[in-house]
């Protein structure tokens, strides 16, 4: 690896603080009538999120300048101490249970959510892996299989919580590593197959997982029940028109979207700031997928390049899932859009996974 470092990507960082303040101006004007109506204070969420974004940025400034390679050495530690936390989760009295998952560790109002810290963890060990193994990723017995075993014992730990969203976004980061490896099509098509069996026994095993598939294809037929979020969610897109009714005038903040801060913060930014304001935000992600596969083909070592393609893969991923869900177009499940969702464990690590590629870009041959 080359040691000569360089100025670290400056777009890449305008374009990420760009997004956070965005999401930052939008999670106060999704959540201010809900907040005031249940904390008596409507800044209530945005401070709580202003303070994940700065502990966040903070994180992302401080890994910018930690050689990237030092995670490729503690790439082992890291994902067993997050496999043991994921394991703490899932014990009564310890995980804490919210929206019906068991997916948050914590005391008080401090809390985190492991299964979010996993993704990066699997992403820093499959990059390590696959920079050591890569010839041998061609065959399914002795690269294939072991590349997948370590991530599916991850999804099936995290199923138990029960994290359709978070698993789905990390085992898709991982065979987009892996297919960026050098992994056959052939091998690719077959797992497909049995992933597809494997995840409609998944719906099945869970009635409410059944209503959402229902609910996505027709929500008019249960528009109380399984189709409420994506009909409310419909609803605050379309009056938003091409420049929308203006920032911190949505409707369907009141009351109709269930808690519009999170999952469905797309909604009411379209809503209030219209085709143009939705579009801008798909820009501004476009740019930072632009910018973090340039430093990924730019990277001095595979490993660095692998890592890159994984942290750009899983924002990626979450982004066209988030977006898909709000706009009709995908079933409803829990994930956050990056940088403008509250939340303090995915925004703390989405800064952090970005830190970490400006260190690469430091290094990156463009």
């Amino acid at each position: 690896m080359s040691t000569k470092k360089s100025t670290p990507d400056i777009i890449l960082v305008i374009i990420t603080l760009s997004l956070l303040t965005v999401g930052l101006i939008m999670v106060y004007s999704a959540s201010a009538i809900w907040a005031t109506y249940k904390f008596d204070d409507s800044f209530f969420f945005a401070k709580r999120q202003l303070l994940f974004a700065g502990v966040g940025v903070l994180a992302m400034f401080f890994i910018m300048n930690v050689d990237y390679w030092t995670w490729r050495t503690w790439a082992k530690v890291i994902i067993i101490v997050c496999f043991v936390l994921l394991i703490l989760v899932l014990i009564p009295g310890v995980g804490m249970v919210r929206n019906g998952s068991r997916s948050w560790i914590g005391v008080g109002a401090f809390s985190i959510q492991p299964s979010e810290f996993m993704k990066l963890a699997m992403i820093a060990f499959l990059a390590k892996y696959l920079s050591e193994n890569q010839k041998k990723i061609t065959s399914f017995k002795k690269g294939l299989v072991p590349s997948l075993s370590l991530v599916f014992i991850a999804f099936g730990i995290i199923m138990l919580q029960p994290d359709l969203g978070t698993g789905t976004v990390m085992v898709g980061t991982c065979i987009v590593m892996i297919f960026i490896a050098g992994a056959r099509l052939s091998h690719f098509v077959m797992l497909g197959l049995l992933g597809v069996a494997g995840f409609v026994g998944l719906i099945l095993s869970a009635p409410y997982r059944i209503k959402r598939i229902t609910s996505f294809l027709n929500p008019w037929e249960d528009p109380l029940g399984s189709g409420f979020q994506i009909i409310q969610s419909l609803y605050a897109i379309g009056p938003g028109g091409l420049f929308g009714l203006g920032l911190g005038q949505s409707r369907q903040k009141f009351f109709y979207l269930p808690e519009p801060q999170t999952d469905f913060i797309y909604a009411i930014l379209a809503e209030e700031l219209g085709f143009i304001g939705g579009s801008f935000v798909i820009l501004l992600f476009s740019l930072l997928l632009w910018r973090g596969v340039r430093i990924a083909l730019g990277a001095p070592d595979l490993f660095g390049s692998f890592l890159a393609i994984g942290i750009i893969g899983m924002i990626a991923i979450q982004v066209i899932i988030n977006v898909g869900v709000v706009t009709g177009l995908m079933p409803v499940t829990g994930i956050t859009l990056p940088f403008l969702s509250y939340g303090g464990s995915s925004l703390t690590l989405m800064l952090a996974a970005v830190g970490v590629l400006l260190n690469i870009s430091r290094y990156a041959r463009y």
